[in-house]
């Protein structure tokens, strides 16, 4: 398959399923504050924007089947550096927090994960030219 063709079909799978993410995000979180939701729905409304993530996971994973096994050497190494790097980061903030720091929200973990994930990506391709 073309890299061109691959790339975007990638971009429009994921745009899509983040765009159903951030809709179901904003209109779970609108209706938990706004509405008096009875407590059996209110569990499901707060894990509802799950289910676009799923998507989102689906699309970065068929895009790693699409390409070349360099393209996927380089993903994976940055994987592994988002990986460790966040691991260190969280773990490492945990016994910061032992001593007084404030305690580092779980939504934290995943900005953390991305941005360490772009860093490995620029850090392995530049290995590889």
């Amino acid at each position: 398959m073309d890299f061109d063709k691959s790339a975007r079909r990638y971009y429009v799978e994921f745009c899509a399923a983040m765009a159903a993410y951030v809709v179901v995000l904003v209109a779970s979180l609108w209706v938990l504050i706004r509405y008096d939701v009875p407590d059996q729905w209110r569990w499901a409304l707060a894990i509802l924007p799950v289910v676009p993530m799923i998507f989102i996971a689906i699309a970065v994973l068929r895009q790693l089947r699409r390409v070349d096994e360099l393209q996927r050497r380089i993903q994976f190494e940055a994987l592994a550096i988002a990986f460790g790097g966040t691991a260190l980061t969280k773990f490492g903030y945990g016994f910061l927090e032992n001593v007084g720091f404030p305690k580092l929200p779980t939504f934290a973990i995943w900005p953390i994960m991305g941005a360490l994930s772009i860093i490995g990506l620029r850090v392995v391709r530049i290995r590889y030219r």
